[in-house]
């Protein structure tokens, strides 16, 4: 009999700590709610709602009878010859600004990650550019690519003619220079943070295996770098299709149709009020984003994969 009532006393015990136990988990469910609760009201109202309220418009009329109609509103921006102008242009302008923003500062961080005289200095330099005003920037490259600037006097120098370098099929080359030029500095960093972080003594392992130091980058080094070679290049991706400031600086609301880029679009249709072309292109940039970013993510992880085996 006291064997019986000492195993149901505990039991009893057991179920009151289980009780006890799993109130305490509500109260710290409660607890975390309220800690995230102010950031999850800023993600509503600053970016779920007004995305809601875009998506609405695109399959809308017009903002006042706000009549449905599927997807028409798709296929007329699809259809619209200066969205497929700024489309192109950007994408074209994507591939040939983030492979070379991802490419350069590796190598500039590679190099850098080396005993070479004045690192440090070299550091400063470039990230000196993230601190000077996109204004200044403007007025520099103004300077030096104007019909009558710097370029243009070397160019005459070795008997060229001058090139209105801003408004001709030469622009997306000059805000490629411009983009390079602002965003190097930053991914290098990233980069040799990253580089900071690879064991030395699994460096040093690969060495004696393999004294080739280009195999040895491409063997150990890019494959611990993929996580941060998949952030810079997401960076530069968005950085790149927010060109947009410095070529309305440079060039004003319609620049030549080399330059024309999806921001350009999306802020004309602004000024004329056509939410629906407006709402309609940037749902289709966001799903465009969404896909390219995702594919990123998978390249990444499969890659990560291959090296944790």
């Amino acid at each position: 009999m006291k064997n019986k009532d000492r195993e149901e006393k505990k039991k009893v015990k057991k179920v009151k700590l289980s009780a006890y136990g799993r109130k305490m988990a509500r109260k710290e469910r409660r607890k975390d709610s309220l800690f995230l609760m102010p950031s999850f009201l800023g993600v509503s109202v600053f970016y779920l709602v007004p995305f809601l309220v875009v998506l609405f418009y695109s399959i809308v009329d017009n903002p006042v009878t706000k009549n449905y109609v599927g997807i028409q509103n798709y296929v007329r921006i699809l259809g619209n010859d200066a969205f497929k102008t700024a489309a192109a242009n950007t994408f074209k302008f994507s591939l040939m600004a983030v492979p070379l923003a991802v490419v350069i500062s590796l190598l500039m961080a590679v190099l850098l990650d080396q005993s070479i005289p004045l690192a440090s200095q070299f550091r400063t330099i470039f990230l000196s550019p993230m601190m000077v005003p996109v204004a200044s920037v403007i007025l520099v490259f103004r300077v030096l690519f104007d019909y009558n600037g710097a370029i243009n006097e070397i160019v005459k120098f070795f008997g060229g003619s001058n090139i209105d370098w801003i408004k001709s099929v030469y622009a997306p080359f000059v805000i490629l220079a411009l983009f390079l030029w602002k965003n190097l500095g930053y991914n290098m960093i990233l980069f040799l943070a990253a580089l900071g972080t690879i064991p030395r003594e699994m460096m040093e392992v690969a060495y004696l295996d393999s004294s080739n130091s280009l195999k040895l980058f491409f063997i150990v080094k890019i494959r611990y770098l993929s996580p941060t070679i998949l952030f810079v290049t997401i960076m530069s991706l968005i950085n790149s299709f927010k060109i947009f400031r410095e070529v309305y600086l440079l060039s004003g609301n319609y620049p030549t149709d080399s330059v024309y880029t999806l921001q350009h679009f999306m802020n004309n249709m602004f000024n004329s009020l056509d939410y629906q072309k407006l709402s309609s292109g940037a749902i289709i940039m966001c799903f465009v984003m969404v896909i390219i970013i995702g594919i990123l993510y998978i390249l990444e992880s499969r890659f990560g994969k291959d090296m944790e085996d």
